[in-house]
């Protein structure tokens, strides 16, 4: 982290908050049985069940927290140890009194933290304190936190931009499709945090699996990007995603990847973020291809040509585009396009001032050597199920 903070890196840790897994030791308490659609609902009468909740830390002896945790620090568990039953178990209530409960999306695996229970509250923010001092990390990601309560999340936010700084970053993972839900998480935090744009991720999985059926106009909608876009960390796949997670699902398919890279790298609106097994590739049984090239490509153009106006050419089934006419800092400007189907061309401005010169693909998918008219208009084009991004020949040569 040291070394990254020289060359002005900042590095944001993962932090799982909603739960914990691993017990040291089982104990025993009472619990009763809920539906797994409805937390709300209980399927049995209470009963008693030996669960994995005792979290003794004897290898760090007391040196950075004497806590130790047991069943009263946590509202539910999924397996009893006695009977080697797996569902999903509502605790009874705890040593201070208090009844336990589930929030809608509350529970979602091993034993699930009751930030309720006031010793819990209380070490949660020490072990912050102590993580963020440690380590010197500029900002969190929040792992599961549509199952946290938002008014925990609130106040941890709270917390940390009062004793971390007002630049201390944080992001959220709420996996949803519903930007509505979406939003409504972020009204409930005031907007303190950033979210994963999820239906983002499920356009462009719909947009790779349906090809040239997929209507490109629609590429925004319902997305956080499009409604929210200061709220909004783009992405393409990750580790939920990807080959091999059959839970989600979601993966998108290789041939698209390069064409939702170069939407959320670049246009103008959401916090890009690039997935290590797309950047590297992945090996094993569900292996999944390398894009380093291209992203690379993508990233250099971000830096040096994504400045400025943005105009959009979101008007075709099947074609769509846009330009950056860059700023005074970095005039350079560029123009992508990109296609579902078979190869298109669309004439689209870019300025006046670059009248005369010669624009070429950086992305190399095209030898396509575009004359910039008089007026500032260009006529680019793009290979079927692909993405070009034209630049200013000589700009790109200095």
């Amino acid at each position: 982290i040291e070394e990254l903070h020289k060359y002005g890196i900042k590095v944001y840790a993962d932090i799982v908050i909603n739960h914990k897994g691993g017990a040291d030791e089982t104990e025993r308490f009472m619990a009763v049985e809920i539906n797994r659609k409805d937390k709300q609902t209980p399927i049995s009468e209470p009963y008693e069940i030996e669960g994995w909740t005792k979290f003794n830390f004897e290898g760090r002896g007391g040196k950075y927290s004497d806590f130790k945790w047991n069943f009263n620090h946590f509202n539910g568990t999924d397996f009893d140890n006695a009977s080697g039953k797996n569902s999903i178990y509502l605790i009874q209530a705890d040593n201070q009194g208090e009844p336990k409960s589930f929030e809608p999306y509350d529970y979602l695996m091993f034993a699930n933290i009751d930030y309720k229970n006031s010793d819990v509250y209380e070490e949660s923010f020490k072990w912050l304190d102590w993580f963020v001092n440690e380590t010197k990390i500029d900002g969190i990601r929040i792992d599961g936190i549509k199952h946290i309560n938002g008014w925990y999340i609130k106040n941890l936010l709270d917390y940390s931009k009062e004793h971390y700084g007002e630049e201390f970053y944080s992001v959220g993972e709420f996996w949803d499709k519903s930007t509505e839900k979406i939003e409504d998480y972020l009204n409930t935090l005031e907007h303190k945090t950033d979210l994963f744009d999820v239906p983002l991720h499920y356009n462009f999985y719909e947009a790779s699996i349906q090809s040239e059926n997929f209507d490109m106009r629609s590429m925004f909608d319902n997305t956080l990007v499009g409604m929210d876009p200061l709220s909004a960390v783009t992405f393409v796949d990750n580790h939920d995603s990807q080959l091999g997670q059959e839970v989600v699902g979601s993966y998108v398919q290789p041939w698209f990847k390069p064409l939702a890279y170069a939407i959320i790298l670049l246009r103008k609106d959401g916090y890009p973020c690039i997935f290590y097994g797309d950047y590297y590739g992945t090996k094993g049984k569900h292996a999944m291809p390398c894009f380093q090239h291209e992203i690379d490509t993508l990233i250099y153009l971000r830096e040096n040509h994504c400045y400025g106006e943005q105009h959009e050419y979101i008007d075709d089934q099947h074609v769509i585009g846009w330009v950056r006419l860059g700023d005074v800092e970095y005039p350079y400007g560029c123009a992508v396009i990109m296609t579902n189907f078979e190869g298109a061309e669309k004439q689209m401005f870019v300025g006046e001032m670059h009248s005369g010169e010669i624009w070429i693909d950086k992305m190399e998918n095209t030898d396509e050597r575009v004359t910039i008219d008089e007026n500032g208009n260009g006529l680019f084009k793009v290979i079927g199920g692909a993405v070009s991004v034209y630049v200013n020949e000589a700009a790109d040569q200095s």
